[in-house]
Order: C-alpha cells, then structure tokens, then sequence
C-alpha cells in the first residue's frame, strides 16, 4: 500500500500578518514542514501561486490539513468548488483543524462526504454573509458620520500667520518657492497647492 502523503496549507492576508499559530497546529498534526505551503496574499479567491503548486500535488493518497476554513478561502462559491476538486477530482482528504467535523477522513463513504458538504456549504455561507454584513454596516456608518459632519482622509493642513505675506511675496517673484516654503515651514508641494487656493479665494 502506498505511503499516505500529508501536506499543510496556510495563508496569511497582509505581509505583516503572523503564520506563526498556522504553522505551529500543523507541525502539532504531524504535517512535515516541507510539506507545507504558504500564501501572503487575500483570500478572495484561489489564484495563489503556492495554493496552485499545492493543488497539482494531491492525489488519492493524500491528506491535507488546514488551520481553519477561512485560511483556505474566503468566497463561498469558489471555497465549494475548491472542496468539490479536492476530495471528488483529486480523492484527498481535508482536515480542518479548528472544525473536526470537517475532515473526510472519518467516514470514507456517502453519508459521511455528504455531511461534510453540508457543513461546508452552511459555514461558508454564514461566513460571506457575515462579511456582506460588515461592509454594509461600514458603509451605513461612514454615511452617518458625513451626515454628523465628520471629515474623513488627512486632516486640513494649518496656515502660518505669515502665509498670505510670503505668498504675496513669491507671487511677485521676489521669493523662489524653495524660499517661500522654508520661511513657511511647509513641504514645497504644499506651499504651492495652498498658494495657488489662496489666489484662486482672493
């Protein structure tokens, strides 16, 4: 009988996001560090260089482990379809580490590929509409707040007393704009978006 292959898989959604947890509860499953692939990028949908390697390995005889579903994918109906080609295209088992009851390894019959299916489909619905849910009430929020009044983005930068004088005096070129934004203690940038408003208000 042929050796079963274990593989990991993580996933990570910044570069300043930690795997350390991912790692250390698969190399606690047993799964050789070699053997794990790892992807710093989101989980919106499958197009992951690691994940792609990962995938073109499996076969019947192997098991793969991840931390939690959402480490796989984000999507519900890409995340089904990836399951679908995983354990029905490729005949391996998954394990997800935080749910036991996804993992196909313990019923290899209908009843027990069906169950997983189910549960699958309904935590990756709950979790999309979750995030559906989130946006929306993001987007309600921020409406509310421009409602109240409240300025989002970088605050307005403050003029110096002196501002409206030097830019007077850069204006009739007695000043080069290097000069103008020193006495102002502006970025040269700035002095000249602000003078130029300035002009435009007079």
């Amino acid at each position: 009988m042929e050796k079963q292959k274990i593989y990991g898989y993580m996933r990570v959604s910044t570069r300043e996001q930690k795997e350390d947890r991912q790692r250390i509860a698969l190399l606690d499953s047993g799964v050789p560090p070699k053997q794990i692939y790892m992807d710093k990028q989101s989980g919106k949908d499958f197009d992951r260089p690691q994940y792609r390697r990962l995938l073109r390995k499996l076969d019947e005889q192997s098991v793969l482990f991840v931390k939690s579903i959402d480490r796989l994918g984000r999507n519900y109906s890409d995340l089904n379809e990836q399951w679908r080609i995983i354990t029905r295209e490729k005949g391996a088992d998954i394990v997800v580490l935080d749910m036991p009851i996804l993992d196909t390894r313990r019923e290899r019959n209908l009843l027990g590929t069906l169950i997983s299916d189910i549960v699958l489909a309904l935590l990756s619905y709950v979790a999309e509409n979750e995030r559906s849910n989130i946006r929306q009430r993001q987007a309600e929020g921020i409406a509310a707040a421009k409602i109240r009044g409240v300025r989002f983005g970088r605050p307005p930068v403050m003029l110096p007393e002196n501002f409206a004088e030097t830019c007077e005096e850069w204006k009739a070129k007695r000043l080069t704009l290097k000069q103008a934004a020193e006495i102002c203690n502006l970025p040269k940038s700035t002095f000249f978006d602000k003078a130029r408003d300035f002009k435009e208000m007079r």
